[in-house]
């Protein structure tokens, strides 16, 4: 942006981040005669202040001429919170070419945002994706600082300053390009095989259908059984990640600093916080508003392990998110909205010793200690978890042997396979009644998962045996429609609402 009037004022593009999305700023800096000084305007916080005191440094050290003049800056929109390092290259920009000591030409088509070191090193920030889907939006250059994390992003046009004095040259001459980096494929994480855990079949096939439909699974287990390793090999079955969800994840990602590698590399996020984690930091919350671990694992895989040792208050605040794929958190200052479609895996001891049901160890556990700790895991989150497994721990001999099982590419065919006929069925059963089961809700028609008459009578059969509300019955049916999709079957027949019922597993609720 150009500067009016008799060069007392001059403009810049800058941004800041709220939330995961970034919004534009405008810098505008004004001189006038009053006693030397920077002051900053337009609800700016500490961080923002404190550039101040950065900016005079590194002009100094950079061999610019400090102005013995009084500098008013001012951040646009003035009724929105400034927040971030972010903003000390355009105001230092601002700053020089109003002072006439860097060309003016080209800086009107660029978005600022660096930190300044106190030498004059322009050093990058987060948010660093979000800020180039701002430019690219705008369509103005997005201008940072160097970033060893630096993601090349399409349609956006992107370089960085090493040094404020490199300015001096204006802006098409101090920019420079990223180099471009290693294969992503390189830096990601190499993925764990399925095959390196033993005397898991069902386990596995079980997590193979909940992989297929989307579903929400409880692992319950003695310690040593095997339940993270099954749940840290999910994110290899699932299908590659939609582009849709991988920007929105790397959003995500970058704005908190996370790395990107994984995500670059196409793989989806798994994230395993820790049951004394808060609820701010598991949902999204703080100040300034920042997006939680169901965030981070937006298009991936979240893993409660000691579901019950996490607090019910947390675990309650889950339900939303679960229900619409976002979580939306209302401050004073507006509502801010995070992504958080993941896939849900839990694992938990059977009781507080961890050996109920042990074939070797005994549990030390009182009646009523179970039946306590059992309560926490019929709580909140009993209506979305559908696939509950039992997991017991191998044979010892399975182990020493080394047994072969299955592995992560056939579990991945099983699941492509699945999906694949899901979307057949859909698309082309759809109009005649008997498609799209697999997505209904708690309400839905036991009719649309589009049983044969054997598949009817044994669902009847269990549901009298087990006492099954009707939102366990929708339950077992959508279980039993992903197996159908796996099998490539258009009706669910006697043979999936079994093995349905199977992966149901023994509630701890009665509720449900």
């Amino acid at each position: 942006m150009s500067g009016s009037g008799a060069a007392r004022t001059f403009a810049v593009h800058a941004a800041c981040i709220r939330g995961v999305e970034a919004f534009p700023v405008t810098v505008e800096v004004s001189t006038s005669g009053n006693i030397p000084g920077i002051s900053i305007v337009g609800m700016p916080d500490s961080t923002v202040l404190e550039a101040r005191s950065r900016i005079r440094c590194a002009l100094r050290a950079s061999g610019f001429e400090i102005p013995r003049s009084a500098f008013t800056v001012s951040l646009a929109p003035g009724d929105v919170r400034k927040t971030g390092s972010g903003l000390d290259l355009p105001i230092a920009i601002a700053i020089l070419a109003l002072s006439n000591q860097i060309p003016r030409a080209g800086l009107d088509a660029c978005i600022f945002v660096g930190e300044l070191g106190l030498d004059g090193t322009v050093f990058g920030v987060k948010g660093e994706v979000a800020y180039q889907l701002l430019a690219r939006e705008q369509r103005l250059s997005f201008i940072g600082g160097y970033s060893e994390s630096h993601v090349s992003l399409e349609g956006v046009e992107y370089g960085y300053v090493q040094q404020l004095g490199d300015l001096r040259l204006g802006i098409a001459e101090a920019q420079k390009a990223f180099l471009t980096s290693m294969p992503t494929s390189t830096c990601a994480v190499p993925l764990l095989d399925f095959g390196d855990v033993i005397g898991q079949e069902i386990a596995k096939r079980g997590i193979a259908v909940a992989a297929t439909g989307c579903l929400g699974m409880l692992m319950i287990g003695s310690p040593g059984s095997g339940k993270s390793m099954l749940a840290r090999r999910m994110t290899g079955i699932l299908p590659p990640i939609e582009s849709r969800q991988q920007q929105e994840a790397l959003c995500v990602h970058s704005v908190l600093g996370e790395s990107t590698d994984g995500l670059l590399a196409g793989q989806r996020p798994f994230r395993s916080p820790h049951h004394s984690i808060s609820a701010a930091g598991l949902v999204g919350g703080g100040r300034p508003v920042r997006p939680g671990e169901i965030s981070l694992a937006h298009g991936g895989v979240l893993f409660l392990d000691e579901l019950a040792e996490f607090s019910s208050q947390t675990l309650q605040m889950l339900r939303q998110p679960l229900e619409d794929g976002s979580v939306r958190i209302v401050r004073v200052d507006g509502s801010y909205v995070f992504p958080a479609r993941f896939q849900l895996v839990a694992a938990s001891n059977p009781c507080p010793c961890g050996y109920l049901g042990d074939r070797e160890i005994a549990c030390r556990c009182s009646d009523t200690m179970v039946e306590r700790y059992q309560a926490k895991l019929g709580g909140p989150l009993a209506d979305r978890i559908d696939v509950i497994l039992n997991v017991t721990r191998p044979d010892a001999e399975m182990i020493v042997k080394g047994a072969e099982g299955m592995t992560t590419e056939e579990l991945c065919a099983q699941v492509e396979c699945g999906r694949a006929f899901r979307s057949w069925r859909i698309r082309h059963l759809y109009d005649r009644g008997v498609g799209g089961g697999s997505s209904g809700s708690i309400d839905s028609v036991v009719a649309q998962f589009s049983l044969d008459e054997d598949g009817r009578e044994t669902l009847l059969e269990i549901a009298r045996r087990k006492r099954l509300t009707g939102r366990g019955i929708v339950r077992l049916c959508r279980i039993a429609r992903t197996i159908a999709d796996m099998m490539e079957s258009e009706c669910i027949g006697t043979p999936h609402v079994l093995e349905a019922s199977q992966l149901q597993g023994r509630r701890v609720s009665e509720h449900v």
